[in-house]
């Protein structure tokens, strides 16, 4: 675990605060926990789809795309379904690359894979939460990944790499936070964590290979810029709790 972790901890600017783990680790804030895991879980996959749509693959493409994620998105947000996903493991057709995006083939590539393995934590999250009998509530997000994304350019390809590189430290940060909390869960939730860690390192890695390659050369002056933002953010208090908050003001979870 040691040689998978050091990347991100080279990577990232600060770890977790220990006022976050005693957060996490409180009873009743654990619906809070698991909820908004699932609910990150989703947005990763949500951020994969809208970079393949936006930048790398045709029309109707798209559209299977949306097709894919819309029963996860009815049930998180429209209270549909029964949280039963199997018919929808699998994109139901191939994607065809634009054909003015040199990196499509490897975006399409990277981020399927993505989509379908946050898929698949978000539904394991979601199997835990039903045999623990913690209801799917709705919560508002944390101000964490909005306090990246503001500082994206908007030019191109400038905002498609400022964006490739938010994506590095989210990712990164949930892998150091999975590490880091699970000795201090139960048996199951440790386990379940732990198991999270490989897919998460490489999707880290994978966001930033693409930047440096779609750069076209040295990234490393954005990558510290958005390190000291994602850094400032997690030190920083936080009025509630949520999965990528800063350091709470408080242990009691808020809505």
């Amino acid at each position: 675990m040691n040689a998978l972790l050091q990347p991100i901890h080279d990577f990232l600017h600060c770890e977790t605060p220990d006022a976050w783990i005693e957060a996490a680790t409180q009873p009743e804030n654990l619906p809070v926990l698991l909820v908004d895991h699932a609910n990150c879980e989703l947005k990763a996959a949500q951020t994969a789809m809208l970079l393949l749509r936006r930048y790398a693959v045709d029309k109707s493409s798209g559209e299977a795309l949306l097709e894919w994620l819309k029963p996860f998105e009815d049930f998180v947000y429209r209270k549909i379904g029964t949280g039963d996903f199997s018919a929808h493991v699998n994109l139901s057709k191939k994607l065809i690359s634009k054909s003015d995006f040199v990196h499509g083939d490897e975006l399409i590539d990277k981020m399927v894979l993505l989509i379908k393995e946050e898929l698949h934590h978000f539904q394991q999250v979601l199997e835990i939460m039903q045999a623990r009998d913690i209801p799917y509530t709705t919560l508002n997000a944390a101000r964490y990944a909005r306090g990246l994304m503001q500082h994206v350019r908007t030019h191109e390809p400038a905002k498609l790499i400022d964006t490739l590189i938010c994506g590095a430290y989210i990712e990164a940060r949930s892998c150091e936070r999975f590490a880091k909390l699970a000795p201090f869960l139960d048996a199951e939730l440790e386990k379940f964590y732990v198991s999270l860690l490989r897919s998460e390192a490489r999707h880290f890695q994978d966001y930033l290979t693409l930047a440096e390659k779609i750069e076209g050369g040295d990234i490393s002056a954005r990558v510290q810029f958005f390190g000291q933002k994602e850094s400032a953010l997690i030190e920083a208090n936080d009025g509630q709790f949520r999965f990528h908050s800063g350091t709470p003001e408080c242990t009691m979870a808020t809505a």
